[in-house]
């Protein structure tokens, strides 16, 4: 979110720590380091060799404007980032960077080795937003409601019954989210056409070499079948959805003509001093639309020509990273709103 001023409103740092450059390097640096290692287990180059690879990923300082223009000549940053990284590492030794790798590989290992840290960053909000939601029922549970359907009044529920149904998705979301992981959280190594054909008969031991120094499952190459993405896109937008419903009930329920629910904190107005607009149930109604688009968006990312895809995979670039904000955002939100509603005796 470029706006510091809107990340304040819709934003969430520890997600943004995640998707930040910097992460981004540390983790296609951590690849290739861990790349070398491999190949030296598998004897394709010499362990001196991959030591002085893994040496520099460690402690590398790239040439941010340089890998910039790298970015938008090439159209990926990981040319130029082998090319810095075979100076510092030396002519002795430049050949075991990147050693029979492709730039999709280094990018998509990155990319799931910041989803490995996002997952249990959402799963715990996710719980402490249900144990949050168990203490607003503990406390509220029986205030009487009126319930409405089609935006009319109906029949009598409790503030309880109304909980339950915010609450009722989270435990659902988390068991998507665990059963996703070891679908999501593996190696991408094919090399130039996702066949492994460098490094011939060794293909299965550098990849299982790799995976585990990185703590990944091991797959076969996934360039072109991006299911598992999609999937996680599908899951992030559900998760935002069912808090923008809850955002968008609190908002209905704090109206003045119904009174139902007080909102103790809410944002003012420039013109109207008497006003408490609910600006977090606001934001969730908000952040559920943009993350229901986005996904959409990211579906598209699946079709992929042939074995690459420069297109489908630069419109993953765009699509993702803002569709994890908005729900880690979402949670924050939700969170934070929980803190600040309480049920109106009718």
């Amino acid at each position: 979110m470029a706006s510091h001023l809107l990340h304040a409103l819709a934003g969430d740092p520890e997600t943004a720590a995640l998707l930040s450059d910097a992460a981004e390097l540390a983790a296609m640096l951590r690849v290739e380091g861990a790349l070398a290692l491999a190949c030296a287990e598998a004897g394709l180059v010499a362990p001196e060799a991959a030591e002085a690879v893994a040496r520099v990923c460690a402690g590398f300082a790239p040439d941010w404007d340089a890998l910039a223009a790298g970015l938008a000549r090439d159209g990926v940053v990981v040319p130029e980032l082998v090319a810095q990284l075979r100076r510092a590492v030396g002519p002795d030794f430049a050949r075991a960077v990147h050693l029979g790798a492709t730039s999709q590989d280094v990018v998509d290992t990155g990319l799931v080795l910041r989803l490995g840290a996002m997952l249990p960053l959402l799963d715990g909000r996710l719980v402490r937003l249900e144990a949050g939601f168990a203490t607003l029922a503990a406390r509220f549970g029986r205030t009487a409601l009126m319930a409405h359907t089609r935006m009319q009044q109906a029949l009598p529920i409790t503030a309880g019954d109304k909980i339950a149904a915010w609450a009722g998705p989270l435990p659902r979301h988390r068991a998507r989210l665990a059963g996703l992981a070891p679908r999501l959280l593996v190696l991408q190594l094919g090399g130039a056409v996702g066949t492994r054909d460098f490094y011939g008969d060794k293909a299965e031991a550098v990849a299982a070499a790799l995976a585990r120094r990185l703590e990944l499952g091991l797959a076969p190459s996934w360039h072109s079948q991006r299911d598992t993405i999609g999937e996680l896109g599908a899951v992030l937008a559900l998760v935002a959805g069912t808090l923008g419903k809850f955002g968008q009930d609190v908002a209905l329920l704090a109206q003045n003509e119904v009174g139902a629910l007080r909102v103790a904190g809410g944002g003012g107005s420039s013109a109207m001093a008497h006003k408490s607009n609910p600006v977090k149930a606001e934001v969730l109604v908000a952040l559920a639309r943009q993350a229901a688009g986005l996904s959409g968006t990211l579906q598209q990312a699946l079709v992929h020509e042939n074995e690459r895809s420069g297109a489908a995979w630069t419109l993953e670039w765009l699509t993702l990273p803002p569709l994890l904000l908005a729900c880690g955002a979402s949670l924050r939100l939700a969170e934070a709103l929980l803190e600040q509603i309480s049920f109106v005796d009718g």
